[in-house]
């Protein structure tokens, strides 16, 4: 890890672009062994989650707290729309173009970055 952090660091300052200390985080999962990871001569810090485009990714490499963070944002979308699904009005069609445009795009957001898990799959 520390070769690879080293390696991103040359590569980057080759281009012009800078790593700021301060923002670089290490999320170790899966590893047995805690080594320590230094940029310029400081140790970077070790974090248990981090979000990743818009996926939050623990130590373990899972994704159930993206995950129920999306259903609570899905639900949330869903019950601004009240109005909308108790209308008698608009047919069910619309309905449902409203709720895949709105609610579920809300809830897929980020499902690229999941770890599927068969009980991921079925909760959604």
């Amino acid at each position: 890890m520390q070769v690879k952090t080293t390696s991103v660091a040359k590569a980057s300052e080759a281009v012009g672009l800078n790593i700021h200390k301060g923002k670089t985080k290490i999320l170790k999962y899966n590893t047995g062994k805690m080594y320590l990871i230094t940029f310029d001569g400081e140790a970077l810090e070790e974090v248990g989650t981090i979000t990743y485009l818009g996926s939050i990714i623990n130590k373990q490499g899972g994704s159930d707290t993206s995950v129920n963070e999306g259903f609570g944002k899905a639900r949330a979308e869903f019950l601004q729309l009240k109005k909308i699904w108790d209308s008698k009005q608009l047919s069910t069609n619309i309905k449902v173009r409203i709720f895949n445009t709105n609610a579920k795009t809300v809830l897929l957001y980020g499902a690229e970055n999941w770890r599927t898990t068969t009980a991921i799959i079925k909760k959604v």
